[in-house]
This record gives C-alpha cells, structure tokens and sequence, in this order.
C-alpha cells in the first residue's frame, strides 16, 4: 500500500499565534456576549435557556473558530458559509425535531444528514452547521422551547459575532486577509 506523500509542514508561528488569538477573543466575547448581555426585549428567553445549553451551543460554534481564524483561505470558513451554515441548518433541526420528536434516532438522522444537503444545495457548506442542526434535536426541553427562535438567537447572533471578530483579527497582519470572498 502507497503512502500519500509527505504530510504539511506546520505553518509558520505568527500564523499559529493569529489562530490562536482570534480564536481566543472570538470564543470570549461569544461566551460573554450570549450570556450576560441581554436583549431587553428578549430577557426572557434567555431564562428558558440553562448553562448547559448554552455550552452546546458554544460547541458548534468552537468548531467554527478551527475554520475562520485556523484555515481561513478555506472556502469552508467564508462568511457565507459561517453564517448560512449554521442558519440554514438550526432551521433545518428546529423542523425535524418539531416533526419526528417521538423517533428521536430519526430526527438526529435525518437532521444531520439533511443540513448536509441543504447546505450543499445553497453553497454554504459549513461542517459545524450540522453539528449545530444536531444540537436543535438533542438540546435540553428548555431549547426545544425555543423552537425557531434557536435560529435567531443563539445561532444568527453567534455567527455574527464570530464574523465580526474574524473581519477584525484577521485582517490586522499583512500576512492574512479575509474574507476571500462575501457571497
């Protein structure tokens, strides 16, 4: 059996330390933002959200900071991917918890593997939507509570704040630029 050849160099530290800075401040203010700063109109959602559902969340999210601040040349980690993939996918498992509840196996199933699709079909393929789409059918009752609204916020407000800071990290070394492209 052939090999593949010789495995990537690691990139060079300055790349690593942006990786890790952006990351840094992107998870911070994502976990301070969605936790203690409310929307007055909607203080009382976040009290149907507990902590724990809040760290799913946040999981989703972490997966996305591996491709917009660790490889952000990858078509993967553009904005309309960050964004649309989550979105497009949270829709995606709010509806089929809403439809098949009762066949837990079947909503997890079918929500991963029809995000995947939806994604694919909209050329916002973003793997951690599908984990975000999973998250909407596995979440506490609290979070199924949310119904819909899971789309808007936590997701949307997320990925926007994990948008900004990458605009704005990214962007500070002459070395990096990003986005590649908008839409």
């Amino acid at each position: 059996m052939k090999g593949g050849g010789k495995s990537q160099p690691p990139p060079p530290l300055t790349e690593v330390f942006w990786s890790f800075f952006g990351a840094f401040v992107g998870m911070a203010l994502l976990y301070i933002i969605l936790n203690h700063f409310r929307l007055a109109p909607l203080d009382n959602l976040f009290d149907l959200i507990s902590e724990s559902d809040m760290s799913f969340i946040i999981g989703s999210f972490g997966a996305s900071a591996v491709l917009i601040f660790g490889i952000i040349d990858s078509p993967l980690a553009q904005p309309r991917n960050l964004v649309g993939g989550h979105v497009l996918s949270a829709v995606v498992g709010v509806l089929c918890y809403q439809l098949f509840y009762s066949h837990l196996w079947l909503a997890v199933a079918i929500a991963v593997s029809a995000s995947i699709v939806v994604m694919q079909l909209t050329k916002t393929l973003h793997p951690p939507g599908s984990a975000t789409a999973l998250i909407a059918v596995i979440g506490s009752p609290q979070l199924h509570d949310l119904g819909y609204l899971y789309v808007l916020i936590p997701i949307l407000r997320g990925a926007l704040i994990l948008l900004i800071v990458a605009l704005l990290v990214n962007n500070i070394p002459k070395s990096r630029r990003y986005p590649k492209f908008w839409w």
